[in-house]
């Protein structure tokens, strides 16, 4: 899961309510000084949440992008049912479109560019083939530390326990269990007190049936790149040099397939997000800032 470097929301941003036709978001909202050049829809993975991007915030926005950073269905502070059924790809994608089409209302008909992180690119790949008309509802999408298909074998172990886990334990037995895993294999990481309770509250606050239904996702996903290239948006892959889910190798030649730029973040993991945050925002804001829409008022 992605760690937070900090939760403090800094001065451009506010916690808010986005309500679409498919129902309210939680999001995270930033504003730049004066007028926008442009709108961001940041969506998380697996066992995250809108505070994943808290850091990319404020200089995404200082470089003059409104942001919204969202919990999907499920997750956090943003809930859901508890059927299995509701967390098919399809609800998920429908609910980005939903999402998409009210930040459109938003910003004046401006389509925001769109980020997926991990889980999330399968959603953003499903949607942006679901999407109908011309042009496409977004300015360009980023794949962020995402793969073309099902995640790599060691993590596909481990979304299995998970799986084996959720019908026979609470979420507090498996958050447990989860960390006694990590201190036997030596991958413990002693972080500030505010973030690990976060952490922990952040777990018990998914609803078991889209973790479930995620992970099932997770390690039978197939490869649906060449279709996803035929769509009409500019595209960048985005990657920490040291993934553990999908290896860079992989998603270098995912970029190639998509024709799209493919930029490795120096010294991050799965999430250059939270790890590498100011790399993470250049790197995006110098993409969009190539791709933003001619309708877009520059500041």
């Amino acid at each position: 899961m992605s760690t937070p470097p900090f939760l403090t929301l800094p001065a451009c941003a506010r916690s808010v309510r986005l309500r679409t036709v498919r129902g309210e978001f939680a999001a995270l909202h930033a504003v730049p000084e004066g007028i926008a050049r442009g709108t961001a829809l940041l969506v998380p993975g697996f066992t995250g949440s809108k505070e994943d991007f808290i850091a990319l915030l404020a200089p995404l926005a200082a470089d003059g992008f409104e942001v919204y950073a969202v919990d999907q269905r499920g997750q956090y502070e943003t809930g859901g049912p508890d059927e299995v059924d509701a967390y098919a790809l399809e609800e998920f994608s429908l609910d980005l479109l939903a999402l998409t089409a009210e930040l459109r209302a938003r910003a004046g008909s401006r389509p925001p560019h769109l980020v997926a992180h991990s889980f999330a690119g399968y959603v953003a790949r499903d949607a942006v083939l679901r999407a109908t008309g011309t042009p496409l509802p977004w300015s360009s999408l980023t794949l962020l530390s995402t793969g073309p298909a099902a995640i790599g074998h060691g993590e596909t172990e481990r979304a299995k326990l998970l799986l084996a886990a959720l019908p026979a334990m609470t979420l507090e037995e498996i958050w447990q269990a989860m960390q006694e895993m990590d201190e036997a294999g030596g991958v413990s990481v002693r972080l500030e007190p505010e973030i690990a309770d976060f952490l922990h509250r952040r777990w018990l606050a998914n609803v078991p049936a889209a973790l479930t239904a995620m992970a099932q996702r997770l390690i039978s996903e197939p490869d649906r790149v060449d279709e996803l290239a035929k769509a009409p948006l500019p595209k960048l892959v985005l990657s920490g040099e040291t993934d553990y889910a999908w290896p860079v190798e992989l998603q270098a030649q995912m970029a190639l397939r998509l024709s799209a730029e493919h930029v490795v973040v120096p010294g991050a993991g799965h999430s250059p997000n939270a790890e590498r945050p100011e790399g993470t925002a250049v790197s995006l804001s110098a993409f969009w800032t190539a791709h933003e829409d001619d309708r877009a008022t520059c500041s």
